[in-house]
């Protein structure tokens, strides 16, 4: 069951309007018919332009209100459209001698609604009033949507820009419609999403779908009607991307062909939108950005501008969609004009290439007709043991102490294969001095830093150490415990503070302690055995140090400490090597 803050679908739609009106000082709420507007506009000569819908679109629409964009917007209740009163009650908030433009989503309420609107305003008080109806949407084809025409999509708000820097140099309301109407013949948008949401205060309906994640819905409109596919299994990002450009560039598709991309004239001149339908996180949605880009290079096309971000929403819907805008030269101008709306996230230029290197492949682990590759086994038990180490960190910790081990065990993995297969103890400085630069660079948060300082340390103990000769096992274990003291230098835990010190410092000790008097895998096994006793003895064990302090006391009793665990597991496929 989604959860909300709000327990009603009424008060969250007046309260985000009402907050647009504290953020701008000539911007207005009329709370009785949920208008949003410019007050100064009503004595100005330039066009007036409102557009509107249903709320749960949000920033679209009244985040666009303000100089050099909307004059007003008018919002109806979630995914229903605004009354004709309430449309009417905005045409006399800001409509002059100039007239009033409405730009509204194929949507049938709104068609209706604000087309009835715009003939009782002209019929009351003379104003002039045009309707411009925007469908951008590629996914329901020409066959399905038949006499409908093309949903309204996130391509509006292009509209909303263009024409709102136009009427704002004065132009008349016949050549604000008519670039309009030229912008909409050369919009296409398609949607993407992994679920439908679920509306505050609403106990059936629509809800996030059960499978979690596990499919997308190709073609999502915006108020949670399904695609036009589904595609399950969830195919990879870069497929679906693939999958979604297919239907908004191909040419042969006459169901869905609406505007050619392939000249030159096109090329130089097109406006790509990424726009996250509310539930996307920042951090993927960057990625999604990239990715959209990096697929239209392939296909050699260079947007000439970019927008990215949160422009028409769903709610919170977990999906995106991809606008395309064959635009002329008069329409990036108007893109590129100031406006002081208050949502509007400018258009930039995109800048220098993109990297089409597949993401993480430097980390993949590299393995032989035989196996893992050698010096590969650490590295292989960490990465095995990823999920217990996550699930242990997400109950006494943020959750990402497994993940950042396995991503760092991987690019060692990846670098131990390519080292030449003769490598000898002598050259153990090299090797450290560069496996010190690899997890420095593969490993982030706490333990990334401490790994990165063990191993500088380790490096330079070895360096002292071997004065160009082959090391023993006696210099390995004084080269260890110089690294352990350099580390303890940096961090006041130790044994009993319930963190990676409790797996490693045990077996530093033990091992500098045996190999005095025992053979080199004797007292290797020993060691790992006094490491997994430390790891043991913090289940249970008060935490003093990193994240564990601020959680339940009842959870340091469920789990042991992760990062010891971590370490235990490198330690256990070392002797699993040595074996």
């Amino acid at each position: 069951m989604a959860q909300h803050f709000y327990d009603d679908d009424s008060s969250p739609v007046f309260d985000a309007l009402a907050s647009l009106a504290l953020m701008r000082p000539n911007i207005a709420f009329d709370r009785a018919q949920k208008v949003v507007y410019r007050t100064f506009h009503a004595s100005q000569s330039s066009v007036a332009l409102i557009s509107g819908g249903g709320a749960g679109h949000e920033p679209a629409h009244a985040g666009y209100v303000g100089d050099g964009a909307l004059t007003a917007a008018v919002s109806g209740f979630i995914f229903a459209s605004p009354s004709v009163a309430q449309i009417v009650a905005a045409i006399q908030r800001v409509g002059g001698p100039a007239g009033v433009l409405l730009i509204i989503k194929n949507y049938t309420g709104d068609v209706f609604h604000f087309h009835l609107a715009a003939e009782k305003a002209k019929a009351a008080a003379g104003v002039p009033v045009e309707v411009l109806v925007v469908g951008d949407d590629v996914a329901v084809g020409r066959a399905q949507s038949g006499k409908v025409g093309r949903r309204g999509l996130a391509g509006t708000i292009l509209v909303h820009k263009i024409l709102g820097a136009l009427s704002e140099q004065g132009a008349p309301l016949a050549q604000v419609h008519a670039l309009g109407q030229d912008i909409i013949a050369n919009l296409v948008t398609v949607g993407t999403s992994l679920g439908h949401v679920h509306i505050p205060g609403r106990s059936t309906g629509e809800e996030a779908s059960a499978t979690a994640g596990s499919q997308a819905e190709l073609g999502m409109g915006i108020h949670n009607e399904p695609g036009c596919r589904v595609l399950s299994p969830r195919p990879s990002l870069t497929l679906l991307i693939d999958t979604m450009l297919d239907q908004l560039l191909d040419e042969t598709d006459k169901d869905r062909a609406y505007v050619s991309f392939s000249d030159k004239a096109a090329s130089d001149n097109i406006v790509l939108l990424v726009n996250n339908l509310g539930g996307v996180s920042p951090l993927e949605f960057g990625g999604i950005t990239t990715n959209v880009v990096r697929a239209l290079a392939q296909r050699h096309i260079q947007p000439a501008r970019l927008l990215s971000g949160t422009y028409m929403t769903s709610l919170n819907g977990p999906g995106f969609s991809i606008t395309l805008l064959r635009a002329t030269p008069q329409m990036l101008e108007l893109l590129d004009a100031p406006t002081t709306a208050v949502n509007w996230i400018p258009a930039t230029k995109i800048y220098g290439d993109v990297d089409a290197a597949e993401p993480g492949a430097a980390l993949a682990e590299t393995e032989t007709e035989d196996g893992p590759a050698s010096g590969v086994l650490p590295s292989s038990n960490v990465i095995a043991q990823e999920a217990t180490i996550t699930q242990h960190d997400s109950i006494v910790g943020d959750g990402d102490c497994g993940v950042t081990l396995a991503r760092g065990a991987k690019a060692v993995a990846s670098f131990a294969a390519s080292l030449p297969s003769n490598v000898e103890t002598a050259d153990a400085v090299a090797v450290f001095r560069n496996l010190t630069a690899v997890v420095e660079n593969n490993m982030d948060g706490t333990s990334g830093a401490l790994y990165s300082i063990f191993f500088a340390a380790l490096t330079a103990a070895l360096t002292q150490q071997s004065s160009g000769q082959v090391l023993g096992f006696k210099a390995w274990a004084a080269a260890v415990t110089e690294a352990l003291s350099r580390l303890q230098q940096a961090t006041p835990a130790r044994q009993g503070d319930r963190t990676l010190m409790d797996g490693l410092e045990p077996f530093v000790h033990a091992l500098a302690a045996g190999s005095h008097n025992e053979p080199s895998a004797a007292a290797m096994a020993v060691a790992v055995a006094r490491a997994k006793a430390g790891v043991e003895a913090t289940k249970g064990m008060k935490a003093s140090l990193g994240r564990s302090v601020y959680v339940e006391a009842s959870n340091w009793e469920a789990v042991p400490d992760p990062g010891a665990v971590g370490v235990l597991a490198i330690l256990e496929g070392i002797v699993s090597g040595l074996s």
